[in-house]
This record gives structure tokens, C-alpha cells and sequence, in this order.
């Protein structure tokens, strides 16, 4: 039952205490990059290190691409692909492959790269036997990094933030008496102990530095960093001397602009404008504007958690303890990255494989946008975290990929509607990347983060983002009805070639192969895909002319299948054994998470075969990368098992969280940071709408027992439902409070825990609504 509340705010009638700030805080300096902080506004970023002998801050911005735009497109491929087909059917593996290998591959095999956009550092010489009381932290409420010390006798503090209003990086140093440090600019990476920077030109002089560069490769974007510094104190001096700064202040401020041609066709003078604009405010303008923009996005959720050892050092936390704290912290933590790397603005990009936080100029997987999860699950947060603007840039990635993808599916495969493979870059490349048979050759990749945009809509809709996503889908889904074409036995429809990403089988002769007719994933996504537009097609109205071919393949499409072995199949008719059973991509699970068509409600059998796979890929050592063992996290959730779940996260964060609580595959990787952020609270609410009126909203379905008391406020459900409530040993502390919003059902079922229901129905009239469990 719901009792309306015409005037509360929202939250109010939960239990209230005051909670300690959000921090990660360390005792002693970053000694390496993986325990440097992060701070950055959607484009740009940095990695504070918090050194006192000389400061390092590890510079990004999001357009500094090695390399412009490439012509790849296989063009031999459509010639060959009835022969490949048939070979694929005919289950000739090895010739199936060397057939791909000779006209399926693209010229040139690889993307573009994302590279460093440079190196700050500030030169103090405080030695490290010199400093006494050190503590450095990054404040998520704040989202500023800050970093205190006494040496000799004078006390220093310097903060950080990356501001989204004044687009600019900013610190400030301030010290008990005046103190003189070489402020440097570079495009060193010390990661990689480089001697050569990476740069055409740099000048020092009048407070400012400027540095220009041209990443390598043809047609690259041309890169400006402006760097300026301010001083407060009427002493104060900034001189030039070579390349660097010489500061001497008790109080100042450090600006960093940066632009690049991907934005603008004069990057010098956009970057130099946006510093000069900056300093001509004082700091606590520039903290007040960045604090204040941050907020309206990090305080629409929140989450605790206790007990909480937050009086812990953050990576002694992460080696030794496993307090529920600290679960909640790497939640949202994982809320602040994705504000920090992805937000809504002119030619937005998307967050790469490492965000937008890459010290290297030769990055692991080129840091591109990887797009047979990795990418997905970087937003998988999006939708309950009330944060789905911040997946604008994925759209408008996809917008530019449906454009180039047109091509790769005419000359590659002969159909119309577009196309990408399991990798893009910021060009919105759509042809095969790289020639490693088990990922390249996947032209649905695409198509998955389609389906992702409309996943997000039913969290928050919008109408203006789902007439232009319906736009994308629509290309996709013509493709899709090309591309797929009768089984063996003619009863189904199949997509061929395809794969299982990244995975290997071994046939009934014990060959391994890869390539295979309509795999599990390929199906699961276009089973998906086709549902979502139906549903874009029943919102929008119309009468749009693919609707009844949409509906006619719909039912041609395979059903999941268990095996003998009582294991969902992974390569779709055909019953092949994985060739390494603990890999690390569950591709077949797909229905289960991010899916829904596998439900322990609704399909028991299909959940319990999940369930097997699960467990087969546990025994044989499988989630040993970060972003897998978020997946894992995920899956168990789905499954509603809670001691699962439990365990998953305990390994998230003890084999897979870096000092700085950054994921790591390894190397660092920032997906698992996403995928474990969506994983605690799938643990805590999962929603689904099961008909045109109604979400269904389930509460604490899978907690473990060790997360024994918390707060959730105001996490988002499908449908458009704001959700609060406490819990103390697995009970809800009644009453939950929802908040319809933006809603696209009219009610919504709460399921308690021990199964008891509430039915509310949304009350125009009501800021808020009490919801008590219906016991009778």
C-alpha cells in the first residue's frame, strides 16, 4: 500500500545520520600511476600523483588520437562470402578461416590509437625525508583532489579539480610561507620512461605556457595546451626562463586549457582562450562553478553501507579489508568516473577502454572503444544512476558509425542498412579491426550498443534522444534483415559468419574452429534488438513499413538451447565444446545480463542451465580479468544469488582493483569499474516491466548477508521510478519511498524481501510516495 506526501523531500522518513565524506585518502605519495588520483570533466583529465619532490600530473584529452581517418573496408570480401558460407555450414573450419584471412581483413588490420595529451610537472624539491603529517585524497562529493604536507617548517596544500563549466584543468598551491617551484609542461610519458616528447613547438613567457603537436599518422587532429598561473599574494612572481615557469607565491593558481582540430580549426587560440578565461576568476568562483555543476549530477544517487573502516587508508582497505564501506565506496566511486570521463557536449566522445585517463603513447588494445562488451558495460550504470545524459556521446559515436557503417555492410556483406564490427575509434571506424580470428570478423557490434541507448530510454525517457537513437536502430535493423538468412534445415534464421567474441569450440573431431552458423550472442542481441524496435515503433506511432518483416523474423529467429550436459550452447545449433572452459567472456549468457530473456521467474530451466555455466566457468578459473569478474558479479545478481554475488565482489576487489581503485584486466582497464558500480546495485533492486502499465521493482533480491546495513536514495528503475529505502540484516526498514519521474508506466510492484508485494500507482499530486509491504 502507498501513501502519498504532498510536500516531503524526497528521502525524508528514512532513519538519518551523518555520514563521513566519500574519500579515497592515502598516507604517502603515488610512487606509480596506478595509485595516482583521477580527476577530469567528460573531456579532460589528469592523474594527480601528489608527489612533494616534483609533482606529477598525468594530462588527457579526449580527441588526442594517433592517426585521422582510414579507408579499410575489406573490398574482396562480398565476393567470397557465398564460398564462406557454405564453408562455415559445411563445418570446414581451417578453410573457413584462411578464406578470411585472405579477403575478410582490412587494410590497414588496425584502428587508431588514443594517446596522452601531455605531462605537468611542478618542481618543489621536497624531499621525501623532509616531509612529516602527509595525507593526500580525492573527495567525491567534491570531486577535488587534495594533497596536504609540513616540510621544514612551512605547511603546503595543493587541490585539484577538472571543471566541466570553465573547461579547464585547475590546481591550486598554497603554502604557509612564499615558496618557489619550475612549473614544466611535456609530452614525456613516464610510464613508458620515454626520452623523445612528442611535440612541435613550446613557449614560455608572460605567466603562460604554450605547447603545440601533431600525433603521428596521416591527418591526425593538431593539439594546443595553454597552461597559465595566477598569484594572489602581491609579492608573488611567475618568470619565464626557457621552457618553464618559475613561481615563487604563497598562493596560486595553475590553469590548464587544451584543444585539438577534431573541435575547433583553431586550437591555439581556443585553448588560450579558455585559459585566460579561467584565471580571470578567482579559485573559489572556479571551485563554486565546478562543485555546483558536479552535484546536480553525483547527489541524484546515493549509497552507504556500514560497518565502514573509511578511517582506513584506501589501498590498506583494498589489500586487507572487506568491509561493506568499502563496497559502497567503489559504487560511487565507479558514479564519479563515469560523471569524471563521459559528459554531454560539443562532438562529445564516448569513455575509451581506460576512460579518458591514458599515460601511454602505445596504450593496451589502443584504448579505442572496444564494442563487444566493453564499451556497453561502461554505461551499464547509466540508466540506474540517473546519469543517462552522461551516455549522450555514445549516441553520438553510434550517429557517425550508422554514416560510415553503411559502407561496410554494402561492400562487405551486400546489404543495406550499416553495420560495425567489435571495435571503433573516433573516426567511427566500422570495418574489421586487427586479424585475430576469434573477435574480428563480428559485424554486430554495433548493433549491441544500439540496443544499450534503448535499455538506458526505459530507465529515463526522452523523447528527442529516442527519435534520434530510433533513427540509428532502424539502419541496423535493415541490415539485420539482410544479413541473416535460412539455417541448414531451413527453419530458422541465422546470422553467417559468425562467432561467439573471443571464444574458441572444438568440433566432434576435435578441431578447434571459431567461425559458426548463428551463435547464442548473435541471435540474443537480435532477438533484443528487434524487441526494442517494436517498442520504438509503439511509442512513436506511425505505420513504419518494416514493422511486419521485424515481426515475421521475430518468430524465424532459434530458440535458446540446453544441452546434454545441461549447459546453455554457446555456438547457436550446434553443440561444440569450449576449447578453454574458464573464459573469460560469457557471451552466451547475454539473455541473462544484460538481457532479460533468462529469469529464474520466468524461465527456471534456462536459468538453472545459466546457472551451470556459471559454475563450470568458476571451477575452470574463469573471471580472472576485472571487467569479467564484474560480468560474473552481474550474473549471479540476476540469478539471485546472493552468496555468489558476495564472493564475486569480494574477488572484484581483491585480484582486480588497483591501489587508486581503478580496475584492473590487467593492465588498467575502467570497465570493470563500471560493470562492479551496476553489479552492487543489481545486488540491491532490479526492475523489469512485464507489461505496457506495469514495472515490477524487486527489492534487495540479491544482498549478501555480509552487506548487513545501508541506505540506497534515489537509485532509478525501469519504467522511471525513484527508489529510497533502509535495510538492517536483509528487512527493509519500511517505509521505501518512490518517486515517479519520467515515467513510461503508470505503476509500479514492489517485491520485498520474503516475497511480500506492494502495488503503487503513480499520484500526480504526490512529490513523493510511502510504500509498506502488503502482509495480509
Amino acid at each position: 500500500m502507498s501513501h502519498p506526501e504532498g510536500s516531503s523531500t524526497f528521502g525524508s522518513g528514512q532513519s538519518q545520520q551523518q555520514p563521513q565524506p566519500l574519500l579515497l585518502h592515502y598516507a604517502s605519495p603515488a610512487s606509480e600511476w596506478s595509485e595516482a588520483l583521477t580527476i577530469g570533466n567528460g573531456r579532460l583529465g589528469a592523474m594527480v600523483h601528489g608527489r612533494t619532490q616534483t609533482e606529477l600530473l598525468q594530462l588527457n584529452e579526449d580527441s588526442v588520437w594517433y592517426g585521422g581517418p582510414q579507408d579499410r573496408t575489406p573490398k574482396d570480401a562480398l565476393r567470397h562470402l557465398p564460398k564462406l558460407r557454405q564453408l562455415i555450414r559445411d563445418e570446414k573450419h581451417a578453410e573457413a578461416e584462411s578464406l578470411v584471412r585472405e579477403a575478410f581483413f582490412a587494410t590497414p588490420a588496425s584502428m587508431r590509437h588514443y594517446e596522452p595529451l601531455g605531462t605537468c610537472t611542478l618542481e618543489f624539491g621536497h624531499a621525501v625525508e623532509d616531509v612529516i603529517d602527509y595525507r593526500r585524497y580525492l573527495c567525491l562529493e567534491t570531486a577535488q583532489t587534495t594533497v596536504e604536507y609540513r616540510c621544514r617548517g612551512v605547511s603546503y596544500r595543493r587541490d585539484a579539480i577538472a571543471s566541466f563549466p570553465d573547461n579547464v584543468l585547475a590546481f591550486r598551491v598554497v603554502a604557509s610561507e612564499a615558496t618557489r617551484f619550475v612549473v614544466r609542461l611535456n609530452r614525456l610519458s613516464e610510464i613508458e620512461y620515454e626520452t623523445n616528447e612528442f611535440l612541435d613547438s613550446i613557449n614560455a613567457t608572460d605567466g603562460r605556457i604554450v605547447l603545440k603537436a601533431t600525433p603521428g599518422g596521416h591527418n591526425s587532429n593538431r593539439l594546443t595546451i595553454a597552461l597559465g598561473v595566477s598569484c594572489d599574494d602581491a609579492e608573488a612572481s611567475v618568470e619565464a626562463i626557457g621552457n618553464a615557469l618559475i613561481v615563487n607565491s604563497t598562493s596560486c593558481t595553475i590553469v590548464v586549457g587544451a584543444q585539438t582540430s577534431f573541435r575547433t580549426e583553431d586550437p591555439e587560440t581556443a585553448a588560450v582562450d579558455d585559459a585566460l578565461k579561467a584565471l580571470s576568476h578567482q579559485w573559489s568562483g572556479l571551485v563554486e562553478r565546478h562543485q555546483q555543476d558536479y552535484a546536480g549530477l553525483f547527489n541524484r544517487t546515493s549509497l552507504r553501507m556500514s560497518p565502514d573502516a573509511c578511517h582506513l587508508p584506501t589501498d590498506e582497505r583494498i589489500k586487507n579489508s572487506r568491509d561493506p564501506g568499502l563496497v559502497a565506496l567503489y559504487h560511487n566511486y565507479g558514479r564519479y568516473l563515469l560523471i569524471s570521463c563521459s559528459r554531454n557536449s560539443k562532438k562529445a566522445l564516448p569513455a575509451t577502454l581506460q576512460g579518458i585517463w591514458n599515460p601511454s603513447f602505445a596504450p593496451p588494445w589502443g584504448s579505442k572503444y572496444t564494442i563487444n562488451i566493453n564499451l556497453q558495460m561502461n554505461y551499464w550504470p547509466a540508466g540506474p544512476c540517473s546519469l543517462v545524459e552522461c551516455a549522450i556521446p555514445v549516441l553520438e559515436l553510434l550517429e557517425r558509425m550508422a554514416e560510415r557503417g553503411k559502407k561496410t555492410a554494402r561492400v562487405m556483406y551486400g546489404c543495406q542498412g550499416w553495420c560495425a564490427h567489435h571495435n571503433t575509434d573516433i573516426w567511427a571506424d566500422t570495418d574489421p579491426h586487427d586479424r585475430w580470428m576469434p573477435s574480428t570478423i563480428w559485424p554486430l557490434g554495433g548493433i549491441w550498443v544500439c540496443i544499450d541507448i534503448f535499455e538506458m530510454l526505459q530507465y529515463q525517457y526522452d523523447d528527442t534522444l529516442h527519435k534520434r537513437a530510433a533513427v540509428v536502430l532502424e539502419g541496423a535493423i535493415v541490415f539485420l534483415l539482410e544479413y541473416l538468412i535460412p539455417s541448414a534445415c531451413g527453419r530458422y534464421l541465422v546470422t553467417n559468419p559468425s562467432l561467439s567474441p573471443e571464444n574458441t569450440f572444438l568440433s566432434d573431431s576435435g578441431e578447434p574452429g571459431i567461425l559458426c552458423e548463428g551463435s547464442v550472442i548473435d541471435m540474443t542481441i537480435i532477438h533484443i534488438a528487434f524487441e526494442k524496435f517494436l517498442w520504438s515503433t509503439n511509442i512513436l506511432g506511425g505505420d513504419n513499413p518494416l514493422r511486419a518483416k521485424v515481426e515475421e523474423a521475430l518468430e524465424r529467429l532459434p530458440p535458446l538451447v540446453i544441452n546434454s550436459d545441461g549447459l546453455i550452447q554457446e555456438w547457436g545449433l550446434k553443440d561444440y565444446k569450449e576449447q578453454e572452459p574458464g573464459h573469460r567472456h560469457v557471451s552466451h549468457l547475454f539473455g541473462l545480463y544484460p538481457g532479460e530473456r533468462i529469469s529464474p521467474a520466468r524461465s527456471p530451466d534456462l536459468a538453472a542451465a545459466a546457472k551451470n555455466v556459471l559454475e563450470r566457468r568458476a571451477a575452470h578459473g574463469g573471471g580472472h580479468t576485472g571487467w569479467s569478474r564484474a560480468w560474473l558479479l552481474n550474473l549471479h545478481a540476476r540469478l539471485l544469488d546472493a552468496e555468489g554475488c558476495g564472493q564475486h565482489m569480494d574477488l572484484l576487489l581483491k585480484g582486480s582493483t588497483l591501489p587508486n581503485m581503478l580496475d584492473s584486466h590487467p593492465p588498467f582497464q575502467i570497465d570493470g569499474n563500471f560493470g562492479g558500480c551496476a553489479g552492487i546495485l543489481e545486488c540491491l533492486v532490479q526492475s523489469s516491466i512485464i507489461n505496457a502499465n506495469t514495472v515490477e521493482i524487486r527489492l534487495l533480491p540479491s544482498c549478501p548477508k555480509d552487506w548487513a546495513q545501508g541506505q540506497l536514495t534515489g537509485v532509478r528503475t525501469k519504467g522511471g521510478w525513484l527508489v529510497s529505502f533502509n535495510w538492517q540484516d536483509g528487512v527493509i526498514e519500511e517505509p521505501v519511498v518512490v518517486k515517479p519521474t519520467a515515467t513510461t508506466v503508470s505503476e509500479a510492484q514492489l517485491i520485498f524481501p520474503g516475497g511480500y508485494r506492494s502495488l503503487v500507482r503513480a499520484d500526480p499530486s504526490a512529490f513523493t510516495q510511502k510504500v509498506f509491504a502488503d502482509q495480509e
